[in-house]
C-alpha cells in the first residue's frame, strides 16, 4: 500500500510539472520515474529489472516519433509549411469569409498530419498578420483554427502524441481511422466553422483592427517558444524545393496509410526527406545530413514518453494498475452503449484537466480489459480517442495549442482572444463535440452493433 501511494505521488508530481510553465517539466517527470523505480526496487527487488524497464518502453512509438519530428524540422527549415500559408493568404486575403474557412480548413487538415503545437506556431502569425493588412479583427480566425485543431486529432493515427499510443496498442490502422472516425470529423468540423462563421465572424466583419501595442515588435521569438522560430515569408521560395517536398509529403502519408508498420513507414519517410533535402558543406557539395537535422529536434518529448512508460510500468508491478481496472470495470455498466459514453465523458474530463499523453497512458490497459469483456471493441475505442482528444477545449491548459494560441495572441496584441473568451467558446464548443459524439456513438452502434 505505501509503495502503491508512493508512485501515485510520483505521477501526480507529473500532473503538476506539466501544469507548471515556469517549471521544466522533463526534470521532475526524470526525477518522478527514478524516486518510482528506486522504491520498486527496495520493496519488490524481484519483480523490477533493467531487462523489464526497457521491454516496458514502446520503442516502434519512440523511433516513430522521432522519424516525425525529424521530418517536420526538414519541412520547416524549407519553409514548406510556411509557403502554404502564403500562398493561402495572397489568394483569400481580399475576402474576409473565404480566408476564414481556407485558412481553418488547412490548419485543421495540417493538424491531423504533423503536431498540433507546431500548426500553432506556423499559422497564427501568418493569420495575425494578413488580419493586420486586412484591417479585421483575427480573433474569429483563431478560435476556429484553434478549436479544430482538437477535432482534427481525432482524423489520424498519427494526428497526435495519445493517437500514436492507441493506435500502436491495438493496432489500428490508417483506414481504421478514416472509416471508424472520418465522418465524425468532417461533420464536426463543419459544424463549427458554420456556427463560428455565424455567431462570431459576422459580427466581427465590421470592426477595423489596428494593433496598438508594439513593445516586442522588435523581438523574433518568445521566451516560451524556447527553439520555435517565428518566421512570415513575404516572399516565395523556390518552386523545385517546393514542389519537390509536396510530393515527398504526399508520397509519406500514402505510405502511412497503405502500410501498418508505422517504425518501417516513419524511418523510409525520413530517409527520402533527407536525400532530397541535402546540406551544403564547407566545400560547396550538397550532401544528405541527417546530424543537422536530428539537432534541431526537441527530444523533450521522446524523453518524457520514455520516462512515462517506465512509471506506469512500477504502477502494473506494484499492482495500482490493476486496482483501477478492477474499479472501473465495477462500475462500468455492461451496455455497450453506455459503456461507450462512459469512457467519452470520463476522459473528456480527465484530459480537459490533465494532460492528455498521461491519460492516456494510463487508461491504455483500462480500455484493454473493457474491450476483452465480449462487448463490441470498436465503439470503446472510438470513444476512447474522441474522449482523449476533444477534452483540450475544455479548460485552455488542456491544450498545449491552445495556450501557445493565447501567448502568441497577447504578444501580437490580438486582445479579443484572451483566457476568458477561449474558455467559453472552448468550452461550449467542447461539449457540443461530445454531445456529437454520444450521437455519434447512438447510430454507430444502433446500424452496425
Amino acid at each position: 500500500m505505501f509503495l502503491q501511494i508512493f508512485v501515485i505521488v510520483c505521477f501526480a508530481v507529473v500532473i503538476i510539472a506539466l501544469f507548471r510553465e515556469e517549471t521544466d517539466f522533463l526534470t521532475y517527470t526524470i526525477a518522478a520515474m527514478f524516486a518510482a523505480v528506486v522504491a520498486t526496487f527496495i520493496f519488490l527487488p524481484e519483480a523490477i529489472t533493467v531487462e523489464h524497464m526497457i521491454l516496458a518502453v514502446e520503442w516502434e512509438v519512440i523511433f516513430f516519433l522521432m522519424s516525425l519530428f525529424t521530418i517536420v524540422e526538414i519541412l520547416d527549415d524549407k519553409n514548406i509549411f510556411q509557403e502554404i500559408a502564403l500562398r493561402i493568404t495572397t489568394k483569400f486575403e481580399t475576402n474576409t469569409r473565404k480566408f476564414f474557412w481556407v485558412m481553418c480548413l488547412i490548419s485543421t487538415l495540417s493538424a491531423a498530419f504533423i503536431n498540433d503545437l507546431s500548426v500553432a506556431i506556423i499559422f497564427i502569425p501568418m493569420i495575425i498578420n494578413t488580419s493586420e493588412k486586412m484591417k479585421i479583427n483575427p480573433a474569429p480566425i483563431l478560435l476556429g483554427m484553434t478549436i479544430c485543431i482538437n477535432l482534427a486529432a481525432t482524423l489520424t493515427p498519427f494526428g497526435s502524441a495519445q493517437n500514436i499510443l492507441i493506435a500502436n496498442k491495438f493496432n489500428l490502422t490508417s483506414n481504421w481511422f478514416f472509416i471508424s472516425l472520418g465522418a465524425y470529423f468532417v461533420i464536426g468540423t463543419f459544424i463549427t466553422l458554420f456556427l463560428l462563421d455565424k455567431f462570431i465572424l459576422r459580427k466581427k466583419l465590421k470592426d477595423v483592427w489596428i494593433p496598438h501595442c508594439r513593445e516586442n515588435e522588435e523581438s523574433t521569438e518568445i521566451e516560451h517558444l524556447e527553439d520555435h522560430e517565428l518566421v512570415i515569408l513575404e516572399e516565395h521560395i523556390d518552386k523545385n524545393v517546393f514542389y519537390k517536398n509536396l510530393f515527398a509529403l504526399g508520397l509519406f502519408l500514402i505510405l502511412l496509410l497503405l502500410i501498418p508498420n508505422i517504425l518501417f513507414v516513419g524511418l523510409l519517410g525520413l530517409l527520402i526527406f533527407i536525400f532530397i533535402n541535402p546540406n551544403e558543406k564547407k566545400n560547396g557539395k550538397r550532401k544528405a545530413d541527417i546530424s543537422s537535422y536530428l539537432g534541431k529536434v526537441d527530444f523533450k518529448l521522446i524523453f518524457f514518453f520514455i520516462s512515462l512508460f517506465i512509471l506506469v510500468y512500477c504502477m502494473e508491478v506494484n499492482g495500482t494498475l490493476l486496482l483501477l481496472e478492477n474499479f472501473i470495470a465495477l462500475i462500468t455498466p455492461n451496455n455497450l452503449f453506455l459503456v461507450s459514453i462512459f469512457i467519452l465523458i470520463l476522459t473528456s474530463l480527465l484530459s480537459g484537466f490533465l494532460d492528455n499523453v498521461p491519460v492516456t497512458v494510463i487508461f491504455i490497459p483500462v480500455i484493454q480489459v473493457l474491450t476483452s469483456t465480449g462487448l463490441a471493441p470498436t465503439p470503446m475505442l472510438i470513444a476512447f480517442i474522441l474522449g482523449i482528444n476533444l477534452g483540450g477545449n475544455i479548460f485552455p491548459q488542456g491544450s498545449a495549442a491552445d495556450m501557445m494560441t493565447l501567448e502568441l495572441s497577447e504578444k501580437y496584441c490580438a486582445d479579443d482572444l484572451n483566457y476568458r473568451v477561449l474558455l467559453k467558446v472552448g468550452g461550449v464548443f467542447a461539449i457540443l463535440h461530445i454531445l456529437l459524439g454520444i450521437g455519434y456513438l447512438a447510430i454507430m452502434i444502433f446500424l452496425f452493433f
